[in-house]
């Protein structure tokens, strides 16, 4: 037998008798006999489908296709995470991956392809700062974490690596949201973090959550502070969650004596449930209130003044409800929100020509030719509204129609004329004169299909 072939009956034998041994950690499960599939950003399946004893699969796929009423010439869509392109039919994420479980050792691994492996990363600074090339290394990872499983409590896990954020309640996956156009407060907040976090259940109700980590959506780190943060949620029923998050960190690259504060904190009601109804069968809401601030280097929180500089913070809160029909087949949802970023550290930029950020080729300069400024005391109000029906014939499957109107208190959408070039494409050459066309409000209907499995 070639040596090869000799260690890998070993390796296939000790296995074999590793799964003959098995005595998994079992504990009790948080949350556990609590309907949670009703929830605002959070999996509405009752079971998974492609589950086994050490591995549960993950499959999802996230179509979409929309239509700007201000129909911009390259079809580029402005200030968006969840869409990139108008007009086209757009696989916005193709995410492949697995959880997996043996003895208490615990990892997830998700990866993600499409156009959000672009959209997502493209605000982070701190890739910018040394060698590798993070943006490309990391971008098509949404999840990648290990940790282990202390059968203590409820259960206190210990994870280390790429995990989601909380922050703006929305799931980084749309196939969890009610909304496919996210409001202003979860567009403009974190939706991952590069770290480590613990998972602290002391309670059948209760989980804490404290983060040490790069950044705020950073894959690297903007300064020599690490950030530092937790979750909190509370279940008291079925009925409601409420949770907070709170972050501390110093994010502004190149700028260490600017730090950062943000408090996000949700709260989540049913206020009505009969799931074999064939007319009303549920009802819920979901209200979001974040307020944030930088303070150091130049910017000065909540007041401006002539030592400390301007003001610069976040304030931001959003509201939907939510009705399920026909055995939760088909759901209403309306709501919206409003954000005021004065500084706008948070906003999302403008892409193309309207682009601040360093230009891969040489980060000392704008990518774009007439970038969209954001310097300290820089004013940024918007606000939006939205609705859309579903249907799911069943758990694995969603099809959207919505309708979002956004307004911002400056030029920020993209107009008629976009943000690339006269004719939309990149290779075209600017002339004189030309500057990207941005507007203050835009409409626009969205189709998606969600699958999940």
């Amino acid at each position: 037998m070639k040596p090869l072939s000799l260690l890998l009956t070993i390796a296939l034998y000790q296995l074999n008798l590793l799964a003959q041994k098995d005595t998994s950690v079992k504990s009790q499960i948080p949350f556990e006999g609590m309907d949670q599939t009703w929830q605002n950003g959070n999996d509405r399946r009752d079971s998974a489908v492609l589950t086994g004893k050490y591995v549960t699969g993950i499959i999802m796929i996230d179509v979409n296709y929309t239509n700007s009423f201000n129909n911009p010439i390259d079809h580029t869509v402005v200030g968006s995470t969840a869409l990139a392109r108008n007009n086209e039919l757009e696989v916005s994420c193709a995410a492949l991956g697995g959880e997996f479980n043996y003895l208490g050792a615990r990892g997830r691994i998700v990866t993600q392809f499409g156009t959000r492996s672009t959209v997502v990363p493209r605000n982070d600074y701190s890739v910018y700062r040394g060698q590798y090339d993070l943006a490309n290394v990391y971008r098509y990872l949404s999840e990648a974490y290990g940790g282990y499983h202390f059968n203590v409590m409820h259960g206190i896990n210990v994870d280390a690596g790429m995990f989601m954020s909380y922050l703006g309640l929305n799931s980084y996956y749309q196939v969890e949201n009610w909304e496919y156009q996210a409001s202003f407060t979860s567009d403009n907040t974190p939706w991952f973090f590069n770290g480590i976090r613990v998972q602290l259940f002391p309670t059948k109700h209760l989980k804490i959550e404290p983060w040490i980590i790069n950044g705020w959506q950073s894959y690297g780190m903007f300064n020599e502070m690490p950030g530092i943060g937790g979750n909190i949620t509370w279940c008291p029923n079925e009925n409601i969650k409420l949770l907070t998050n709170n972050y501390y960190g110093a994010d502004a690259a190149g700028l260490p004596g600017r730090h950062r504060f943000h408090s996000d904190n949700s709260f989540l009601g049913k206020y009505y449930s009969n799931k074999k109804s064939k007319g009303v069968s549920q009802m819920a809401f979901s209200l979001t209130v974040d307020i944030g601030y930088e303070k150091g280097s130049g910017v000065n929180g909540f007041r401006s003044d002539a030592v400390n500089g301007p003001e610069q913070n976040f304030v931001s809160a959003m509201f939907y409800n939510r009705i399920w029909f026909n055995k939760n087949k088909f759901a209403w949802t309306i709501g919206g929100g409003m954000m005021s970023n004065p500084g706008r550290y948070l906003v999302l930029y403008p892409t193309g020509q309207a682009s601040p950020l360093p230009n891969p080729a040489n980060p000392t300069v704008p990518a774009g030719a007439f970038p969209f400024s954001a310097n300290p005391g820089d004013q940024f109000k918007g606000w939006d509204c939205s609705t859309n029906f579903e249907w799911m014939p069943n758990q694995s499957i969603t099809f959207r129609i919505e309708y979002v109107h956004r307004e911002s208190s400056v030029p920020y959408f993209a107009g008629p004329g976009g943000v690339t070039s006269p004719t939309g494409y990149t290779t075209t050459p600017l002339p004189f004169g030309w500057a990207p066309d941005l507007v203050k409000s835009e409409d626009r209907i969205i189709f998606a299909m969600l699958f999940r499995l």
